[in-house]
C-alpha cells in the first residue's frame, strides 16, 4: 500500500457517536472509546464531539460528559467540542466544565465554539434558550475567554476549576459570520464543510485576509471538515455511501416515516432530495489510495492547516477499518 509524501496535512476526526441502525445509544458511546482509541494508536491529531439535540441517530448531545469518559479510557490524544453550541449555554457554565476536563486531563482538552442551537425550533424552546441568545454569542465568547485565562470580565466570578486553565479556543462555523469573528479575535477557524460546503472558499478566504494577531495565536489556523468512506473495496465504500445517503434521507425527510431502500434513492434522485447529496459534496469514498488522492486535493482546496475527519461508516466496525485504512495511506503511525 502506497503512503503520503511527508509531511502531509495532520488529520483528526469529528465523532458524532452515531446510533447504528438496530444499535442503541450505549453501543454508540461504546464505539466513541473505541474510536478515540484507535485515532490515538494510529497518530490522529485530536477527536472532537458535535452538540446535536433531539436527533435519534446522534449520541453526542452532550460533549462534555462524553469527553471525560472517552478521555479516561485514553491517554494522550486530544479530544474537545466540535463543537459547544454556546447560545445553549452559560459561558460560566461551559469554563467550569471543560476547565474540569483539563484540570483532569491537561493539555488534552479543546473547545469548539458554534453559534447555532444544534437542535430545531422546538428543541430551542426546550433548552429553555432565548431565540437572540446567538445575538450575544461574540460577546459570550470573550467572557468565557476571559474565565478560562483566570482575568474575569464578571466583577468577583471566577470558575473553579477553570481560571488559569487557556482552554484553547476554535470558532466553528459554515458562513462568513464564524470566519469575521474568527479572524477578529484571533482564534483558530474550523469549517463545517463535511454537511454545509457552500461558502468554504470565501470564508476560509476572508479568514486569512482578516485575521488580526491574538496572545492566542499568531497566524491564521484553518481546520476543515470533510467525510471520509475508506474500504478495501470501492464497491463496499460506495455501498456504505448509499447506506449513509438513505440515513439522511431518513432523518432529514422522514419523520415519524420508514422509508424503503427505493424510496429513498428515488428521493436522492430527485429535486426535493438533490441536497442531501450536496450536503456530503466534499466525500472521499473508495480505496484508500483514492481517499489520499482525495484528501490532498482537499487540503489544497480549502487552504486549510488540519483536516477533520467524519468517518461516518454505517458501522463501528466500518469506521475503524476507515480509521486505519486512512491512516495507513497517510503515512500515519
Amino acid at each position: 500500500m502506497s503512503s503520503m509524501s511527508a509531511p502531509a496535512t495532520p488529520l483528526s476526526i469529528l465523532d458524532l457517536a452515531i446510533i447504528g441502525k438496530g444499535e442503541t445509544a450505549a453501543d454508540a458511546l461504546r464505539g466513541s472509546v473505541l474510536l478515540a482509541q484507535r485515532a490515538e494508536q494510529r497518530g490522529y491529531t485530536r477527536v472532537w464531539y458535535a452538540e446535536h439535540h433531539n436527533m435519534s441517530v446522534i449520541a453526542s448531545s452532550a460533549p462534555a460528559v462524553l469527553i471525560a469518559h472517552v478521555a479516561a479510557h485514553t491517554r494522550t490524544i486530544r479530544l474537545g467540542s466540535g463543537g459547544v453550541m454556546l447560545p445553549n449555554h452559560s459561558p460560566l457554565a461551559i469554563a467550569e466544565q471543560f476547565g474540569t476536563l483539563a484540570t483532569l486531563h491537561p493539555g488534552r482538552i479543546d473547545l469548539g465554539l458554534g453559534r447555532a442551537p444544534g437542535g430545531d425550533a422546538q428543541t430551542y424552546r426546550a433548552l429553555r434558550r432565548d431565540p437572540r441568545a446567538a445575538e450575544s454569542f461574540p460577546g459570550d465568547v470573550l467572557e468565557l475567554q476571559g474565565y478560562l485565562s483566570g482575568n474575569s470580565r464578571v466583577p468577583g466570578v471566577v470558575a473553579t476549576p477553570g481560571a488559569g486553565t487557556d482552554v484553547p479556543l476554535y470558532i466553528l462555523g459554515s458562513s462568513l459570520d464564524g470566519a469575521r469573528l474568527a479572524a477578529a479575535f484571533g482564534l483558530p477557524y474550523g469549517f463545517a464543510s463535511h454537511f454545509a460546503p457552500a461558502s468554504l472558499k470565501q470564508a476560509v478566504a476572508l479568514y486569512r485576509s482578516s485575521f488580526q494577531p491574538s496572545a492566542a495565536l499568531s497566524r491564521p489556523y484553518v481546520i476543515a471538515g470533510v467525510n471520509v468512506l475508506a474500504a478495501e473495496a470501492e464497491a463496499d465504500a460506495l455501498q456504505q455511501l448509499r447506506i449513509v445517503q438513505r440515513a439522511r434521507v431518513a432523518l432529514l425527510l422522514g419523520g415519524a416515516r420508514a422509508f424503503t431502500d427505493d424510496e429513498a434513492d428515488a428521493i436522492l434522485r430527485s429535486p426535493q432530495g438533490a441536497f442531501v447529496a450536496e450536503m456530503m459534496h466534499y466525500a472521499a469514498v473508495g480505496t484508500p489510495d483514492r481517499v489520499a488522492a482525495y484528501l490532498k486535493s482537499f487540503a489544497a482546496h480549502a487552504d486549510a492547516d488540519e483536516l477533520i475527519l467524519a468517518h461516518g461508516a454505517p458501522t463501528v466496525d466500518e469506521r475503524l477499518r476507515s480509521v486505519d485504512l486512512t491512516a495507513d495511506v497517510w503515512g500515519m503511525a
